[in-house]
């Protein structure tokens, strides 16, 4: 693969991983419709670094506070009243499942769910789920006022991104849309959760990178600053949007392009499989 390429999937990386229509999917459906190959599960795991250290440089002061007040915490009795440390559990619980699920179910997400089939099904039928959440939550509750067991909740929602199409955002925004959180704090949640899981599947993953189904280290790399750069503007941006706007617009988009993908696929114009035999 040219490094051409490698920017063209940098850019889809960046402007799609934190809005709530799936990098990963993208990652999967644009190589076939520009004619390229799949760049398999370890490329798309290891560009998606890059996007997460766009969230630590935006975030870095929330990052800074809660790590600082969670160490504080471990050392003092009187640091553990502080919601710093209650945030600072909230994520690192919340990170269990897709860690667990991760490892766990690592075969079928390398192979397996990178179908078209799966993967435009996902985007229909969570774009949908989405939609209702928009639609039925009350958008009330601040971040503020998150539980432990709002924070489980949460962390096996972002789990359902291990298959491509749900959306590591997508998911999670719905589920806190669903428990009444306001469009801004549930977004900004997400974010913040995804860091553990994104990075450390990214440096697992490192290993595989050069693999038959990837793209090799120097585009690997080229993908990886590409998606940072843009995925610092679309973080910036969302959460502007979000602020006075729906998810309207993403609901309708993941469900035109899961229609698009199934019939594509139902019509033999595009395989189903993403992956190399």
């Amino acid at each position: 693969m040219d490094f051409l390429r490698a920017v063209v999937l940098g850019v889809i990386q960046g402007l799609t991983e934190f809005l709530p229509i799936s990098s990963s999917a993208h990652l999967a459906i644009f190589p076939k419709f520009f004619g390229w190959d799949d760049p398999g599960a370890a490329y798309t795991a290891v560009i998606q670094i890059g996007t997460e250290l766009a969230v630590v440089l935006y975030f870095w002061k929330d990052i800074w506070t809660i790590g600082s007040g969670w160490v504080r915490g471990v050392f003092s009795h009187v640091a553990r009243e502080a919601p710093e440390w209650r945030m600072g559990w909230f994520i690192i619980i919340g990170s269990m499942p897709i860690v667990a699920l991760g490892i766990a179910l690592q075969d079928l997400i390398d192979r397996e769910f990178r179908n078209l089939w799966v993967i435009g099904s996902t985007l229909v039928v969570l774009g949908i789920v989405l939609g209702i959440a928009e639609r039925v939550g009350r958008k009330s509750r601040p971040i503020e006022n998150l539980t432990m067991r709002h924070a489980i909740l949460l962390g096996f929602a972002q789990a359902g991104a291990l298959v491509p199409g749900v959306s590591r955002s997508g998911a999670t925004i719905s589920m806190g849309l669903f428990l009444g959180y306001e469009r801004a704090a549930a977004t900004r949640y997400a974010f913040l959760l995804a860091i553990p899981a994104v990075v450390g599947a990214g440096i697992f993953k490192l290993k595989d990178i050069g693999g038959e189904n990837d793209y090799g280290v120097g585009p690997t790399i080229v993908g990886t600053v590409v998606s940072f750069v843009v995925g610092l503007a679309v973080i910036h941006w969302l959460l502007k949007y979000v602020s006075t706007r729906s998810y309207a617009p993403f609901v309708a988009y993941r469900i035109a392009l899961g229609a698009l993908v199934l019939t594509l696929v139902a019509a033999g114009v595009i395989g189903a499989s993403t992956t190399v035999s």
